[in-house]
């Protein structure tokens, strides 16, 4: 086995920042209050916490420890079943897809930061150029909600004069330049932060993970202080207990968690594989998702003050102006800070908080594609600067069609369907591989030797009997909403990859159908610690330990 020289974090605070800033993005702001308020307010936490413990959290524990025991990205981690590699392949197309659409949504926040500058805000009034003869500005007893064919300022400004929006998906459209510029600005800026790899990742995220926070606190002060605040709290959080009896509730906070935290996208993979070998991931495993978690109901006391605002402002039911996606980050908030004292301060404080949370789930999405080619070809470590700059170019150029007339609709399409199937698949396999055909006593051993802690019979548990079944219905349920021929190619051009690579690996076995199928899902040879002096350790222990003797609750020897 070849030894390249690994990467690692500075120290164990930069690694959960980098967790934390790829876990805590945009979507803890347009859509979990919107899911929370949907689904029955407070009583919406039960299924969501619930799911969390028995699913979230055992889920993010099992990457980190694959990433960190085998030093290995999404790819290579699937040396410990050779036959499901193809899941890791699926991870890299996955991340490709997302980067492609979620790079252009990150250069609405710049636009807007650049148009907050101008006074009065250019969304505040319909007397400009680009307006119909439906746009209404919000006033008291307004029917702005009420009337779907009334629009408002926001809206055109969002909609006709930065996207230039064409009218479906089928109309592309010519590049909108305002758009393509600022993701050229984006694309940028995320390059100069991740060009040296972890080294200067880590010390960007004590800024760009940690400054989204004080600027929610600044806007939750704010928020509470607002006229008509309290009822939008209230709103977000009045528990509808009957809603517990819909399973489309259950589904909802299921997925949210897989959308939240990230398993499945192979990102915490590639983080915890930065990890020192021994260090015990337990604690931040856990810390990760409730930060994360809290995060969300954070942002959803945020956000529903400020829509109890406009919906007293509007004479309208919160309900009316509560929205999810875009339109709650580029339409109604915008019309919320226009209505504020001050509105230039609050709308660039905002946006600028909402690109930082973008941007650090860039960070950890596109260094987890270069670390799983890398994986595969550890020779390229040596150009790794380069092998950034060309996949970041790669990757810049792929999302141009996203800055389109019709750019919108295909941001839509991808944010929808990409996870759909691929999410839950990923996960499977690695249960699959981890605890099914490499066995529970096996990790268990190399949990043991790995942190020196046992591994807890909850967590395999949790693996081996409660998620697979919570994996297959997240599945059925979430293709029921696919959209479209195009919904169905966007949701399996990723997954196809397990059953292409499986049918490789077949085809190149030797002997009857299931000798090679047994032969295929043996680990390879470069499963384990990626160290030389690791590696023979880890052997040692190994040949201290008779596996089908041993019991699962594991005690290291003295």
């Amino acid at each position: 086995m070849s030894y390249a020289a690994h990467e690692r974090w500075a120290s164990q605070a930069e690694y959960l920042l980098s967790c934390l800033g790829y876990a805590v993005g945009i979507g803890n702001i347009w859509r979990f209050p919107y899911l929370c308020y949907r689904n029955g307010g407070g009583a919406f936490l039960v299924p969501y916490f619930l799911t969390l413990i028995v699913c979230g959290i055992p889920l993010v524990y099992l990457e980190t420890l694959l990433g960190q025991f085998s030093n290995a990205g999404c790819i290579s981690v699937f040396n410990i079943n050779p036959l499901l590699k193809g899941a890791g392949y699926a991870a890299v197309i996955l991340n490709v897809i997302a980067v492609i659409y979620f790079a252009s949504i990150m250069a609405y926040p710049i636009l807007y930061i650049y148009h907050s500058f101008g006074s009065p805000l250019p969304w505040q009034t319909c007397s400009n150029s680009w307006n119909t003869e439906n746009c209404t500005e919000i006033t008291v007893n307004s029917s702005l909600f009420m009337n779907g064919t009334i629009t408002t300022p926001e809206d055109e400004f969002f909609h006709i004069r930065l996207l230039h929006m064409s009218s479906g998906l089928s109309q592309i459209g010519g590049i909108v330049w305002p758009v393509f510029w600022c993701n050229v600005i984006s694309w940028i800026l995320v390059y100069l932060c991740i060009c040296n790899g972890v080294k200067s990742v880590g010390k960007i995220v004590y800024f760009t993970v940690l400054f989204p926070y004080v600027v929610l606190t600044a806007l939750f002060v704010r928020g509470i202080t607002l006229p008509g605040s309290w009822q939008g709290i209230l709103y977000f959080v009045l528990p509808d207990w009957k809603q517990l009896l819909n399973p489309k509730v259950w589904a909802d906070a299921a997925t949210q968690i897989f959308y939240s935290l990230g398993p499945g996208w192979g990102g915490l993979v590639s983080m915890a594989s930065f990890n020192k070998f021994h260090y015990n991931n337990l604690r931040s495993s856990i810390i990760i998702p409730l930060v994360n978690s809290g995060t969300s109901i954070w942002a959803g006391f945020v956000v529903f003050s400020v829509l109890g605002f406009v919906a007293e402002r509007a004479g309208v039911p919160v309900g009316r102006v509560a929205t999810a996606g875009p339109g709650l980050a580029f339409v109604t908030y915008p019309a919320a800070v226009s209505m504020m004292p001050a509105p230039n301060f609050w709308a660039i404080t905002f946006f600028v908080m909402l690109f930082f949370l973008g941007i650090d789930s860039m960070f950890v999405t596109i260094e987890s594609v270069i670390a799983g080619v890398m994986d595969e070809f550890p020779q390229l470590r040596r150009r790794k600067r380069f092998i950034t700059l060309m996949t970041c170019l790669c990757l810049f150029c792929l999302s141009i069609i996203c800055n389109t007339e019709g750019g919108l609709h295909i941001i839509t399409l991808l944010d929808a369907h990409v996870a759909i199937a691929a999410v839950p698949v990923v996960c499977g396999m690695e249960i699959l591989g981890a605890v099914y055909t490499y066995g529970p006593r096996k990790f268990s051993i190399d949990v043991l030797f790995m942190t020196g802690k046992p591994l807890m019979l909850f967590w395999l548990i949790m693996w081996r009997y409660i998620i697979p079944v919570l994996l297959v219905v997240i599945t059925i349920y979430s293709l029921r909403e696919v959209n479209g021929i195009m919904g169905w190619i966007v949701a399996f051009i990723s997954v196809i990859c397990v059953p292409i690579h499986a049918a490789k690996v077949l085809l190149r076995g030797k002997g009857n159908f299931i000798k090679r199928i047994r032969d295929s899902c043996e680990p390879s040879e470069n499963w384990g610690p990626i160290e030389p002096v690791v590696r023979e350790q880890w052997k040692a222990f190994q040949s201290l330990h008779n596996v089908s003797d041993i019991p699962l609750n594991l005690t290291k020897p003295n």
